[in-house]
């Protein structure tokens, strides 16, 4: 058995390892069966060597990230663990210092794993990205930000966000009004990412003068998007004829980007998913970006990383 003192700058630099009610170092704990002492004003971790070396390690990762002003939550502390699991931890470095995009209020967005900053690389280098993966990866939410990024650096005219109206087992029918109303709660995550970017105001304004355009797949058919970011979502619950309708409108000076996640199929039992067919067939084609975020990936609560792991455990 051995131990090792954390070195800190403040008790204040010590209260965030730590985290709300000690939940940090309790996961640390947890993971690599190590103890954290606390003897006057000095911590310490204890336990087998190797296990307080990644313990170690994984406390040097989150000072890092203090000293860069981000959070040490424990998302980020499980992500960490499951990176020192795999001796992937010095990949982690390259999630520090880099931002995606400013929110209306002044937030900094930043990617929280090593597959999300993959992904923001692809959308910025390639015409066309495709990132598919697990609910709460951030698929929706960091393609909207670059999305934003491109407009207001005056890269792009304008910004198309479109879903495939299948419901998840649910039926439009029931809802009231025409086919654009009735596809609005399905659009809904895509108006609060753009909400959140521009500012109620700004953004109901874009959405009127049309430099913001929201509308279910089937509105695409017969144009040429020319001059935009166009982002397709809950991509997995096209055909394969969708979505090569939808590929086949790339314009002029356009980005696409297409998410979906292909363990939430909602199409009719014998239909083939066209984001699975898509990534088959284009995965060899110059400028056409494909990412496949995993469990591991997740940023949401870290049960959702639990529920997730279970469920693709079981469709295995």
């Amino acid at each position: 058995m051995v131990s090792k003192i954390i070195e800190t700058s403040s008790m204040d630099e010590l209260i965030k390892l730590f985290g709300p009610f000690d939940e940090n170092t309790k996961a640390i704990s947890a993971a690599l069966d190590v103890r954290f002492v606390l003897q006057d004003g000095q911590c310490s971790v204890y336990g087998e060597e190797h296990n307080v070396d990644k313990a170690m390690a994984v406390i040097d990762k989150l000072k890092s990230f203090i000293y860069n002003g981000d959070s040490v939550d424990i998302g980020r502390v499980n992500y960490l663990l499951d990176c020192v699991r795999d001796d992937k931890l010095d990949e982690v470095d390259e999630l520090l210092g880099e931002m995606v995009a400013i929110t209306n209020r002044g937030k900094p967005i930043k990617c929280k794993t090593v597959g999300q900053k993959k992904y923001v690389d692809l959308m910025k280098k390639k015409t066309v990205t495709f990132g598919v993966g697990p609910a709460g990866t951030g698929k929706t939410y960091l393609a909207v930000a670059i999305a934003v990024n491109e407009f207001k650096a005056k890269k792009v005219d304008k910004i198309i966000l479109t879903r495939p109206a299948v419901e998840a087992g649910e039926k439009l029918g029931f809802l009231p009004g025409d086919l654009q109303e009735k596809v609005n709660p399905y659009l809904r995550p895509l108006y609060d990412a753009l909400q959140e970017m521009f500012g109620n105001e700004t953004f109901s304004k874009m959405l009127e003068r049309g430099t913001i355009e929201i509308a279910p797949l089937a509105y695409m058919r017969g144009r040429t998007l020319s001059n935009a970011y166009v982002i397709l979502d809950e991509a997995q619950n096209t055909t394969k004829e969708q979505i090569k309708m939808f590929l086949t409108r790339l314009g002029e000076n356009s980005k696409m980007v297409i998410t979906g996640d292909l363990t939430q199929v909602d199409l009719p039992k014998g239909l083939t998913s066209g984001l699975k067919h898509a990534i088959r067939i284009l995965k060899d084609i110059d400028d056409i970006g494909i990412i496949k975020l995993s469990e591991r990936d997740v940023v949401r609560h870290p049960l959702v990383q639990k529920i997730v792991k279970a469920y693709e455990t079981e469709d295995k």
